[in-house]
């Protein structure tokens, strides 16, 4: 008998991975890719034609969906690139506290505490939680919007709950 009986593998859930695999030559602008190992939504992208070095190239700038931070990367069409998983919910909003955190209601009934009103380069509250403080401040039901993409997430807007 071997010792092959004796090895265990580890497996992951369905959609446990953070990125899937796309050719190059099929991302379009307004799409998410991955630019140095960053969830961007890509700005710009243009082609430029096979040369004497074999394949056509793909040029892709793209903004950070977190930080707004602008990536760019060259790439052969052929080849595959990465594009991350981003998924997009709608929560409500129960309560800010005075430090910018937010404990949002969840679909299952359930709070979600450790998201904090997004914040500018300068640190202050970027129009976005000044929405959601203005509304939240006037006794309005809220909705936020919250992207997650990586393992991260942020809130990027939000809307009165009618």
């Amino acid at each position: 008998m071997s010792d092959a009986e004796d090895v265990t593998f580890e497996g992951g859930d369905s959609g446990a991975s953070h990125t899937v695999p796309v050719q190059a030559g099929g991302i379009k602008k307004g799409t998410h890719v991955m630019l140095k190992d960053h969830p961007c939504k890509v700005v710009d992208y243009s082609t430029s034609k096979t040369g004497k070095h074999g394949h056509a190239k793909a040029h892709i700038i793209g903004l950070d969906i977190f930080t707004g931070r602008k990536y760019e990367d060259i790439c052969p069409t052929s080849h595959n690139m990465l594009v991350p998983v981003v998924k997009r919910m709608e929560i409500q909003l129960i309560d800010v506290t005075s430090d910018g955190y937010c404990s949002l209601l969840m679909e299952n009934g359930e709070t979600k505490d450790d998201l904090t009103l997004p914040r500018d380069s300068d640190g202050a509250y970027d129009d976005v939680a000044k929405n959601i403080l203005n509304l939240f401040e006037g006794g309005k039901g809220v909705l936020v919007t919250v992207l997650s993409a990586c393992g991260m997430e942020k809130i990027v807007a939000s809307k009165e709950l009618s």
